[in-house]
């Protein structure tokens, strides 16, 4: 065990307040200079390896891997999955899924898709827009805009409003997916000036 993490354990069990551990944690290692902001000093204790994945649950799995494959996305592997574990990180009883893990080209970033047999997924029934509280989107950046727009609407994909150009840097849209899951698309571009006074180029129907 690292000094950081006894002098931790040892001042958490001394009742130590929170900035009490933090200078202990900190003072624990001499070789070490205090940082200059609260971020970085708790870093010194904690911190993220990563962002892993992001989960989307879906009602037709085969239908939605087919749409993510169309984007570009790689099948990583599949599962089913159920048992204790799961029910408690649920807080669920009885819960049976069907996953489907995919990876960006790069492998950089994952997308989980998950159908669960039970208990049967359930939705509001009403179409997520862009300003609804809660997860806004999930972004990926393309190379051919137009090209990927309609290779979704071939796969159900619902274009939403039209692709815009923002200054001479991207093109955007937002494409309803799976599940009415908002799709962010981005292409970078190189200088190149808007396509109208407006910045709008219109490739598809609201």
């Amino acid at each position: 065990m690292s000094t950081i993490s006894a002098a931790v354990r040892n001042a958490k069990r001394d009742g130590a307040r929170a900035d009490d551990v933090e200078n202990a944690a900190l003072g624990s290692d001499s070789g070490r200079q205090r940082p200059g902001n609260p971020v970085a000093e708790w870093r010194l204790i904690m911190a993220i390896v990563r962002m892993d994945h992001v989960g989307v649950v879906v009602e037709d799995l085969e239908s939605a891997k087919a749409f993510f494959g169309a984007l570009g996305m790689e099948l990583e592997g599949e599962a089913s999955i159920e048992g204790p574990w799961v029910d408690q990180v649920n807080a669920i009883d009885g819960v049976r899924v069907d996953i489907a893990m995919l990876r960006t080209p790069d492998g950089h970033s994952r997308l989980e898709l998950t159908r669960f047999h039970h208990p049967v997924a359930f939705s509001t029934g009403e179409a997520d827009a862009p300003n609804m509280l809660g997860l806004r989107n999930i972004m990926f950046a393309v190379d051919d805009i137009d090209a990927t727009v309609a290779v979704l609407q071939a796969h159900g994909g619902e274009l939403i409003g039209v692709v815009a150009q923002f200054e001479s840097t991207y093109r955007l849209c937002y494409v309803r997916g799976p599940e009415r899951i908002i799709v962010a698309l981005a292409e970078q571009l190189h200088g190149i000036p808007p396509r109208s006074e407006h910045a709008v180029a219109v490739v598809g129907d609201a």
